[in-house]
């Protein structure tokens, strides 16, 4: 856990300091002493008795006890530095730049076990290896630049590649995004980017911390510390954006189900973004665009005015606003038309308000008032004004920062001619301001951060199930598929509605169960993963002739060991699916069923304990949501009794955790009924 050693040290040593500014344990000596560090800084270096005025130590033995000790020579060196600082000096708290532990080689990680293991023992906490190190408002522990003016209301940034940590604040700074504290965790061997935001959630002061979180993550290694403390912070006030690199896959692991070959690490990432309400990002410029977002004020409805003297930039903004499910709607107002009489001739106020290349800062300050105190169905607007540099441009700029101040509704400026108006943009980030020079970026992010949903509740009501029949069955299982009658079994004993059935293995057996259940039937193979490749699924069977036919050339083919015959039943096709991810828990998927599970890959997924909301909303946001909702005459689905299927199947998720991939395809649904008409349950023992 991160201490007070790391964040307000009262001494710092740098193990390795050098004059030589171009090597780390140089860089990061010359950062601490610019960033006018208070306390005691000492340098151990075998060869000098000073370096960059700070007095050094050629034996380390010799220190006194020191809290935070920042750490740049080589590798093999290192555990006996640390030994002796924490044994010795009481040092609890270690920066470790250097390279050459596990992401090297089976012998660096040996070295890093040697590492993580004193520092345990001491209870002290560790940054790294292999990191760039941490910004702070006590000190500037980093050997990188750019080194940002740190400011309490900025953002706090972690990020799982010290380069990448480089390049997104230089993308960020020059925007007049400002930070408020920077860790790089490098190896995570102790601490990792899900330990910094619990430190972050358990420290939180609503009064005086930081209200914007950045993630730059690489691994998640603890997803669960993930989802609790960032949906804790975000339910606190805060807001979070992250970028999780690594999201492709080659193909999908070897899985023999449809929920198997769909559901993935980086699904399950989606999903765990989701329930923690964090906004997902897929790029550094991406990452920025939605902390500048989240450093104004809060957008409250989907409906936005964009102000601009420039008709292309206003063009491609409504698209990415429009695509993204946002609103650029037409303007009909009784004052339009007195707007419209105090801009120049050929302007127009029907949103796009576009007041013309020839448009004054005066007409400006006009229209936000208009938009501002006047037109109700506007929620925010967006100012876009760049220049060919024929004039200054100041004053537009001052006025807009003025607006800024007094506007109820928020204002997103795009200044596009960074380099045209650089001096005028300079001004306008001085006053503390943000600027978007892309409008297409920015209307990507404001969509994105706009339907983010809050986080999931802390706790989940789960509805009522037969537990102990659950367990009973799991227990008396072995590892693999399970038979349709104890599939049957837990379906019933989780409260999940099901088509009635019966499994068949003889000509005789068929046509008594056909008449059981009543012509027409379905008859399906048990035994073969996928029964309609195989000739394994014969729907509308109307008479016992064609049962007893049917039977006779389905129990040939090959891996089948019976037949399953159930009523013929309609409705839409849907699907509900089950996998468990390592780390992550259980994954729920649904979607569309049938053949559209493999052609449209068109699924939502929650992670395991879902509510009723957000298996409702996993519902809502499919692409397929118009076919479940009615279209064009046809009958909807009832989804309320979808999404209880949902929560009941994550009830028995949580009973039942060896169930490892579970598919219930197609389950058909009308306006009246879900139910489920086939499933599939392959389980694990937990070891």
């Amino acid at each position: 856990m991160i201490n007070e050693q790391l964040i307000h040290p009262k001494s710092i040593v740098i193990v390795g300091g050098s004059n030589d500014t171009t090597k780390p344990g140089g860089k990061i000596l010359k950062n601490i002493i610019d960033g006018k560090y208070t306390g005691n800084l000492y340098v151990t270096n075998p060869k000098e008795t000073e370096v960059q005025g700070i007095k050094s130590f050629r034996n380390p033995s010799d220190l006194p006890d020191v809290d935070l000790a920042i750490i740049a020579i080589a590798a093999k060196y290192i555990p006996e530095t640390v030994e002796l600082l924490a044994s010795d000096k009481n040092t609890k708290a270690f920066i470790i730049l250097s390279a050459g532990f596990s992401e090297e080689n089976e012998a660096g990680k040996k070295l890093e076990q040697q590492i993580v293991a004193t520092i345990n023992r001491v209870g002290g906490c560790l940054i790294g290896p292999n990191c760039v190190g941490i910004l702070t408002q006590d000190h500037h522990s980093i050997f990188t630049y750019p080194i940002p003016k740190l400011n309490p209301g900025g953002c706090d940034f972690i990020s799982g590649s010290g380069a990448t940590a480089c390049f997104i604040m230089e993308a960020g700074i020059p925007k007049g995004l400002s930070f408020s504290s920077v860790f790089s965790v490098g190896n995570s061997a102790q601490l990792g980017v899900e330990e910094i935001v619990q430190y972050l959630d358990e420290t939180f002061d609503a009064k005086k911390s930081s209200k914007v979180k950045l993630l730059y993550i690489e691994n998640i290694s603890k997803p669960q510390l993930l989802l609790k403390h960032a949906a804790s912070l975000i339910r606190k006030g805060c807001k979070i954006a992250a970028v999780k690199a690594g999201s492709s896959e080659a193909g999908s692991r070897a899985a023999s189900s449809h929920t198997g070959a769909l559901a993935s690490s980086d699904v399950a990432v989606d999903a765990l973004f989701k329930k923690a309400g964090i906004v997902r990002c897929y790029g550094r410029e991406d990452l920025i665009a939605v902390a500048s977002v989240f450093m104004y004020p809060e957008l409250k409805g989907k409906n936005i005015a964009i102000i601009t003297h420039a008709g292309g930039p206003a063009v491609m903004l409504t698209d990415a606003l429009s695509n993204g499910g946002l609103s650029v709607p037409h303007i009909e107002h009784p004052e339009s038309k007195e707007l419209l009489a105090q801009l120049f001739s050929g302007s127009s106020v029907a949103n796009p308000i576009d007041f013309l290349a020839t448009g004054t800062a005066e007409q400006l300050g006009i229209i936000i008032d208009y938009v501002d105190k006047k037109f109700d169905n506007i929620d925010a607007m967006v100012v876009i004004f760049g220049t060919p540099g024929l004039f200054p441009i100041f004053d537009v700029y001052k006025l807009l920062d003025e607006k800024m101040k007094t506007s109820k509704k928020p204002i997103y400026p795009v200044l596009p001619s960074i380099t045209t108006a650089k001096a005028e943009v300079a001004e306008f980030l001085s006053k503390g301001r943000i600027n978007f020079s892309d409008e297409v970026t920015l209307g990507n992010a404001l969509s994105r951060v706009y339907f983010t949903t809050k986080p999931a509740p802390e706790s989940t009501k789960l509805p009522d199930i037969d537990k102990q029949k659950i367990r009973t069955i799991i227990d008396n299982s072995k590892e693999g598929y399970i038979s349709p009658k104890k599939i049957q079994d837990l379906l019933d004993a989780a409260g999940i509605n099901r088509a009635h059935e019966t499994v068949v293995t003889s000509n005789e057996e068929a046509i008594i169960a056909a008449n059981k259940l009543g012509l027409p039937v379905v008859m399906k193979v048990v035994g073969p993963v996928h029964k309609s490749d195989v000739g394994g699924v014969v729907l509308n069977v109307k008479d016992t002739a064609t049962v007893e036919k049917e039977f006779a050339r389905m129990i040939q083919i090959k891996d089948t060991t019976a037949i399953l015959i159930q009523p013929m039943l309609s409705g839409t096709e849907l699907f509900v699916g089950a996998k468990f991810e390592p780390k992550f828990g259980h994954l729920i998927l649904c979607g569309l069923g049938g053949i559209f599970i493999e052609v449209l890959k068109d699924v939502s997924a929650g992670l395991v304990p879902l509510s009723t909301d957000e298996a409702s909303t996993m519902i809502k946001n499919l692409k397929s949501y118009k076919i479940i909702k009615g279209v064009r005459g046809q009958e909807g689905v009832n989804e309320e009794m979808f999404a209880e299927i949902i929560v009941r199947l994550s009830a028995l998720l949580m009973a039942a955790p060896e169930i490892v991939e579970m598919d219930l395809n197609p389950l058909l649904g009308s306006k009246d009924n879900v139910i489920a008409v086939d499933a599939r349950i392959r389980i694990e023992k937990i070891k």
